[in-house]
C-alpha cells in the first residue's frame, strides 16, 4: 500500500487572511452515481466536473471491468458508453475500490442485479469496514455472497441474482448508501422495489435515476422519513450531467475561511441539496457569514455561489436528526466549535464510528493533543470552545482524509502549528486541496 508505506507529513501554522475565488472539485458522491449510472444505460453519458480523486477513478475502473467504456476527454471532462441495466459482463479480475467505501457499496448493489460474479477488495482501511448490513438486502433479492469475512468485510465474493426479486426494505440506518445499492439491484428485477427510511439520507440516487429515465416516486414517510419506489427493468438513456462542486469538500475551505481573521473567499457552484448542507445551517447558526448566489441547477442537483467571511462563533447544540445531512463534516465542524465562544454539543454520531476510522474518537483525539477540552459522551461529541486553540499537536490521522485536512485548517489559526503525520489519503477525495489552500494564503509546509 503506497500510501503508508511513503507517510507525507505536513504542517500548517496561523497566517494572514484568506482571500480568493475557488472551486472545490466536483461531488464524490454524483461523480460516483453518474459513472455508474451511465455504465447502466443504453447509449453515451457525458460528464463535466467529474472529481478525478482517486476513489472515483477507481469506480470508472471497475465500470470498464464490468465492460462499459470509459474514457477521459479533458480536464474533469469525461464519457461513458453504457452496457443497459443488467448487462454487466464478468470481470477478469478482483475489482479493487482502494479507501472508497461509497464506490464499494453501490457497485455492490449494480451487481447483485447481473447474473455475474465478482470479487470486490480494497486497501487496508476499506477491509477494516463493515459491508454487511448493504449485502443483507442484496440477499434478498437473489445475490449470494462467498469468501466473505466476518462482519462482511473485504475482500468477499459477490454472485448476482439471475432472476433478482423486488422487495420492501426498511434500512435499519438512515444510510444513503443501503439505499442506493437496493434500488441500483432493483432495477433488475421486475416490479416494484421499495426502500423505507425512517430519517432521510442524501436523495442523489433518487434524482440521477430520474434524470437517466427510471420511474422513481418518493413520498414522505413519518416525520422524517421517505419512502421510494424503483419501477425495475426500465431501459436507461445516457445523459449529461454536470457534477457540482462538492460540499463535503468545501467545508474545509470554508471553516477556514471562517476562524482566520479578516478572510473573505468565494467558492463557486457549490452543490446546495439540503439533504447536504447541515454543515451550513450549524455554522450559519453558530454566526458564521455566509451568503449564497447564482443559485441554479443541473441533472435535478441545485447548487449556488457562496461567499464566506470571517466570523466570530458561538457554541450550538447540533440535533441528531440533522446527522444524515452532514456526517463526513463533523470533524471540521469539530474545528469550528474550537475556536467557537462556548460549548458544542453534536448528538447522534455513531455512523462516524465505521467510516474510513472511528472519526468519533479520532476527532475527540485531533483536539485534545491541540489543548481543546472534548468529551465522546456515548454518539455524542462535546466540544468546548474558548474563543482560539493552543495547537502544537501531532494529529495521527489513521489514514483518513478528513482528520487530515480538519486537522490542517485547524492550524491555520492555532497559537501554534499543528502537525500531521501523512497527508497522502487527502488525494483519495480532494487532490488539490493542499495548492488550493496555498493559493487563498494558507502556510503549509
Amino acid at each position: 500500500m503506497a500510501h503508508s508505506d511513503t507517510p507525507t507529513p505536513l504542517e500548517s501554522r496561523a497566517s494572514g487572511p484568506l482571500a480568493g475565488k475557488v472551486r472545490v472539485p466536483g461531488d464524490k458522491s454524483i461523480s460516483h452515481r453518474a459513472l455508474i449510472l451511465g455504465a447502466l444505460s443504453v447509449g453515451q453519458t457525458r460528464i463535466s466536473g467529474l472529481l478525478e480523486g482517486e476513489d472515483v477513478l477507481n469506480t470508472a475502473k471497475s465500470m470498464q471491468a464490468l465492460g462499459a467504456r470509459v474514457e477521459r476527454t479533458g480536464p474533469f471532462a469525461w464519457t461513458v458508453s453504457g452496457v443497459g441495466v443488467g448487462g454487466f459482463a464478468q470481470p477478469a479480475t478482483a475489482l479493487d475500490f482502494g479507501n472508497s467505501g461509497t464506490g464499494c457499496r453501490l457497485v455492490m448493489g449494480a451487481v447483485a442485479g447481473c447474473p455475474i460474479t465478482a470479487v470486490f477488495d480494497g486497501d487496508a482501511s476499506l477491509r477494516t469496514r463493515p459491508m454487511r448490513r448493504i449485502l443483507d438486502p442484496l440477499e434478498l433479492m437473489g445475490a449470494r455472497t462467498s469468501d466473505i469475512r466476518e462482519g462482511g468485510r473485504l475482500p468477499l465474493t459477490l454472485s448476482g441474482a439471475r432472476y433478482p426479486v423486488p422487495i420492501v426494505y426498511k434500512t435499519p440506518v438512515a444510510s444513503a448508501q443501503i439505499k442506493s445499492a437496493v434500488l441500483l439491484a432493483g432495477l433488475s428485477a421486475p416490479g416494484m422495489t421499495t426502500v423505507i427510511e425512517q430519517e432521510a439520507s442524501r436523495d442523489h440516487t433518487e434524482l440521477m435515476l430520474k434524470h437517466f429515465g427510471a420511474e422513481i416516486s418518493s413520498e414522505k414517510e413519518g416525520s422524517h422519513g421517505r419512502r421510494i419506489t424503483l419501477s425495475g427493468e426500465p431501459e436507461l438513456h445516457g445523459a449529461d450531467v454536470v457534477v457540482p462542486a462538492d460540499p463535503s469538500s468545501a467545508a474545509f475551505p470554508i471553516v477556514a475561511a471562517l476562524i482566520v481573521d479578516g478572510s473573505d473567499v468565494v467558492f463557486s457552484d457549490v452543490m446546495t441539496n439540503p439533504l447536504r448542507t447541515g454543515l451550513f445551517t450549524t455554522l450559519r447558526e453558530m454566526g458564521a457569514s455566509i451568503e449564497e448566489s447564482e443559485v441554479r441547477g443541473d441533472a435535478g442537483e441545485p447548487m449556488a455561489q457562496l461567499r464566506v467571511r470571517a466570523s466570530k462563533l458561538r457554541g450550538v447544540e447540533v440535533p441528531p436528526e440533522r446527522a444524515p445531512s452532514m456526517i463526513d463534516e463533523y470533524l471540521v465542524l469539530a474545528v469550528a466549535a474550537s475556536f467557537a465562544e462556548g460549548t458544542t454539543i453534536m448528538r447522534g454520531l455513531q455512523e462516524l464510528r465505521v467510516k474510513e476510522s472511528d472519526r468519533l474518537e479520532a476527532t475527540a483525539d485531533m483536539l485534545r493533543v491541540n489543548g481543546v477540552k472534548v468529551e465522546v459522551s456515548g454518539d455524542d461529541l462535546i466540544v468546548e470552545g474558548r474563543g482560539h486553540v493552543e495547537g502544537g499537536g501531532l494529529v495521527a490521522t489513521h489514514m483518513d482524509h478528513r482528520i487530515a485536512m480538519s486537522a490542517l485548517v485547524m492550524g491555520l489559526a492555532s497559537d501554534k502549528p499543528v502537525k500531521v503525520d501523512d497527508t497522502a489519503f487527502i488525494a483519495t477525495s480532494f487532490p488539490d486541496f493542499i495548492p488550493m489552500m496555498r493559493s487563498l494564503g494558507a502556510d503549509f509546509s
